[in-house]
């Protein structure tokens, strides 16, 4: 049975992380490359972001427990089931607060996601409690079936799901000019600077957190 202290951290991150991409959805510049497939399914799909969420995740989740299950775990589940409704009602209610924003606060917008995204990320990843279904896949594919190494693996499944996105986006009635705001320099910007960022949040906040849940049990 997993500590509560990783699976408070894993249910954090995974919030956390949600709020960032509400933040990156209403900057419109750009969202990481799974997030851009679903932006594409969300305009053709009528149904709401939340619930769209849950059913690619379950069909993932399926391919996940066929081939590789040893990767999924609470943290998944805790994915699958609360990220897309966060996302959802915080984009809901930015788009309350501010329904027009100009450049200066999309630019803005998108700076927080970055970092609140980072920080989600080093807590939930840190806490070690499995991996989202999308991320599971190319690990199948790297470590389990050998098709090559994974940072290569995972840059061909984040390029399909940008050119699915914005494949189905334009189908769902997008218009060409509009597809910067789901592949733009957002996505470009998490494709190459997450993962130090992640790494930073780490060492001076995911990690020290879990440093200190074990001082306190040590002494007890």
């Amino acid at each position: 049975m997993p500590d509560m202290r990783r699976v408070l951290m894993s249910l954090c991150g995974v919030a956390v992380c949600a709020v960032a991409v509400g933040f990156f959805k209403m900057a419109a510049l750009g969202v990481d490359p799974f997030q851009s497939l679903m932006s594409g399914l969300d305009k053709l799909i009528p149904i709401p972001f939340g619930t769209l969420y849950v059913i690619v995740n379950v069909i993932l989740l399926a391919f996940s427990l066929a081939f590789n299950r040893h990767k999924i775990g609470i943290a998944t589940f805790i994915n699958l089931f609360l990220l897309g409704y966060i996302t959802q009602f915080t984009l809901e209610t930015l788009q309350g607060w501010i329904p027009a924003p100009g450049i200066p606060l999309r630019i803005l917008f998108l700076l927080v996601g970055i970092v609140v995204i980072c920080i989600g990320s080093a807590l939930y990843m840190t806490a070690d409690l499995g991996v989202s279904t999308y991320d599971a896949v190319a690990i199948t594919m790297a470590e389990k079936w050998k098709w090559g190494k994974f940072q290569y693996i995972r840059i061909a499944t984040d390029v399909v799901c940008v050119l699915l996105g914005t494949g189905v986006f334009l189908l769902g009635g997008g218009e060409l000019g509009q597809v910067p705001e789901i592949v733009g320099i957002g996505t470009i910007i998490t494709a190459f600077f997450m993962g130090p960022l992640i790494e930073f949040f780490n060492v001076h906040i995911a990690r020290p957190l879990l440093a200190g849940d074990k001082k306190g049990a040590a002494a007890t």
